[in-house]
C-alpha cells in the first residue's frame, strides 16, 4: 500500500505542475490537485503539494491497488566490465532504458562500492519512476546482477513497458544463465 501511495503522490505532484526541483506549479494558481483522466468525487483543492498526501487515501479508494513486479537474477554476465563497475555509465544506461520503454523517470540514485580483495566494487542503481521503480545491483567479482522492475498499474496498464525495460537490461548484461520471476501485486485475497 505504501508504494502505491508514493506513486500516487508523485503523479499528483506532476499533475500539479511540480517538477523534479520542486518549482511551483498549478497548486499556487488555485488549480485542482487531481490526477488527469482520473474520476473523483469532487476536485480536491490543495494549498500545498504536501496536502496531496493527506488526500491520497481518498483517491486510492477509487481503484484497486495493483501492479507488476519483475525480478531477474543474472549469472555469468558476458557484458563489458563497465556495466558492472562504472556508476556513471550504469546510471546513464538506466535512464536511457527507462525512456526507451516509455516510462517516466522522476529521480535517480546510483552508488558505487569500493573494490575489495575479491575484486572491483559493484554498483547499486535506483531509478524512481512515476510508475514505481527500477533497481539494479551488480556483483562484478561474480559477474552477477539482480534486476527489479515494479510498475503500479493505477492509471493504466504499464505491464508491457515493464517487460520491455527488463528485456533491454537483460540484453545489456548478456547473462549465460538467468532466473526470472513475475509477481502480480496488490490482489485482494478472496
Amino acid at each position: 500500500m505504501a508504494s502505491a501511495r508514493i506513486a500516487l503522490a508523485i503523479r499528483a505532484w506532476f499533475a500539479m505542475g511540480m517538477g523534479l526541483s520542486g518549482e511551483k506549479g498549478g497548486w499556487d494558481r488555485g488549480e485542482p490537485a487531481i490526477l488527469p483522466g482520473e474520476p473523483t468525487r469532487a476536485p480536491i483543492q490543495a494549498e500545498h503539494p504536501a496536502d496531496v498526501l493527506l488526500c491520497a487515501p481518498a483517491l486510492l479508494e477509487l481503484r484497486p491497488m495493483h501492479g507488476l513486479h519483475l525480478t531477474a537474477d543474472l549469472h555469468d554476465c558476458q557484458c563489458g566490465l563497465q556495466w558492472l563497475t562504472d556508476r556513471e555509465a550504469l546510471g546513464a544506461v538506466c535512464l536511457k532504458a527507462v525512456a526507451a520503454a516509455g516510462l517516466q523517470a522522476v529521480g535517480k540514485l546510483v552508488h558505487g562500492f569500493p573494490a575489495t580483495p575479491m575484486g572491483p566494487g559493484g554498483v547499486t542503481a535506483t531509478v524512481l519512476l512515476a510508475e514505481s521503480h527500477l533497481c539494479i545491483h551488480t556483483w562484478p567479482e561474480q559477474r552477477g546482477v539482480t534486476l527489479d522492475v515494479y510498475v503500479c498499474n493505477f492509471g493504466g496498464d504499464h505491464s508491457a513497458k515493464a517487460h520491455a525495460l527488463m528485456e533491454r537490461l537483460v540484453s545489456l548484461f548478456q547473462p549465460r544463465h538467468s532466473e526470472r520471476n513475475e509477481l502480480q501485486r496488490g490482489r485482494v485475497a478472496a
